[in-house]
């Protein structure tokens, strides 16, 4: 009787020790723990990702908890639309609002051709009341050689100067007060943004970008950044930091490609310094361009790699909204297979996509996250920050 025992419990013993074999260490199941350990990391990518946008450092950390309901009573199609910042169309704004939800419109100078103040308030109020989350509405006002709206008589006697004529015939006093004027003026249009300051550092005149930018000296760039970027906070007036990572001596490309050749400690030294200055002084926004900075990645235009956005958040410290230069610019098309430039612009790691094809791209994005190649949770990251941001600066309630 106790040899029987003895024996019984030894089996039971080795029953359970293939039980245990074959549920954990089998390759039968390898594909099921693989999926499991991949499930936890997954899982503990999306809490950081959670927790380090709301940390007490973040831009818009005081909007979260209202951006949070917000985006949990918002559909997936409502949500991908939070996501473009859409170029003005010629007819059937309203409908467009209604049907795909953008984020916003940026308007051009032909927008305001043959319009008044009043008319062009008037439409804008418009588009509002159509919207169920309301309206980012900017212009590119740099001043100079840039002036959406003030190069119309009907806006402004003469178009805004450039900023560095104005320094250079009135100080850092008439920098600020020149910023208050553009405010005002785009305010009372029911414009709430305003895609400046250019804050790129050009090595010479004879570079594409010097007739827009302020100084070719980056201490001087620097402090102008900071003037603009709290003036412009002063204003409640959102700001938009351009061209990340810095244009340099690099071509125009609008047009074509431009290849930055620089080393990467040419950033450091030299065009990373306003950003940073624009950053700690409280920048919400800022716009990549489309350049292929060797340095950083010589495979895509900075817009659409995910080393030169990780730069900005994590080398820079930036928790506020990146966007895309637009899309439809000739230095984007040659880098982008089967025209989803759209859909690598969100898995980079931008928050809003400036489109001249903001249906098309739209529904390419929303695509791309039913058929699995974007997580919907990198969507709500961005939306997320997109309605923290409009909280922030009175767009939306």
């Amino acid at each position: 009787m106790k040899k029987f025992l003895i024996i019984l419990i030894f089996v039971i013993i080795l029953a359970i020790a293939s039980a245990y074999f074959y549920t954990t260490i089998s390759p039968h199941n390898e594909s099921n723990n693989s999926q499991k350990n991949n499930d936890i990391i997954s899982s503990n990518i999306t809490n950081s990702i959670s927790n380090n946008t709301d940390t007490s450092s973040d831009i818009f950390s005081s909007n979260y908890v209202k951006a949070d309901e917000i985006l949990s009573n918002m559909s997936l199609e409502d949500k991908v639309g939070q996501m473009f910042l859409a170029r003005y169309p010629s007819s059937g704004v309203i409908n467009e609002i209604k049907n795909y939800n953008p984020a916003g419109y940026i308007l051009f100078g032909r927008d305001f051709q043959n319009e008044t103040p009043a008319s062009i308030k008037k439409e804008l109020q418009e588009c509002q009341d159509a919207s169920k989350i309301k309206l980012a509405l900017g212009v590119d006002e740099e001043g100079g050689t840039v002036v959406r709206v003030s190069s119309y008589k009907a806006f402004r006697s003469s178009p805004f100067s450039s900023p560095r004529s104005i320094f250079a015939n009135g100080g850092m006093d008439a920098i600020i007060s020149d910023s208050h004027e553009k405010s005002s003026l785009l305010k009372s249009l029911g414009l709430n943004m305003n895609l400046a300051p250019v804050v790129d550092v050009p090595e010479s005149s004879n570079d594409f970008i010097y007739a827009r930018s302020f100084s070719t000296d980056v201490n001087e760039v620097k402090e102008f950044t900071k003037e603009i970027i709290n003036t412009m906070k002063s204003d409640n007036i959102t700001s938009v930091m351009k061209h990340f990572p810095g244009y340099g001596n690099n071509v125009d490309t609008h047009t074509g490609i431009a290849i930055d050749k620089r080393d990467y400690s040419n950033f450091e030294n030299r065009d990373f310094i306003p950003f940073e200055e624009g950053i700690n002084n409280g920048a919400p926004a800022i716009l990549v361009s489309h350049n292929i900075v060797e340095c950083m990645d010589s495979s895509k235009p900075a817009s659409l790699s995910k080393n030169v956005h990780s730069i900005l958040r994590n080398k820079l410290g930036f928790s506020g909204i990146i966007m895309t230069d637009d899309l439809a610019m000739d230095a984007v098309k040659e880098y982008v297979e089967n025209g989803e430039a759209a859909t690598q612009a969100v898995l980079a790691g931008n928050d809003l996509i400036i489109s001249s094809d903001f249906v098309n791209q739209r529904n390419e994005v929303l695509q791309a996250v039913k058929n699995g190649v974007i997580p919907e949770d990198i969507i709500n990251t961005a939306v997320r920050r997109v309605l923290a941001w409009k909280l922030q600066y009175g767009i939306i309630e």
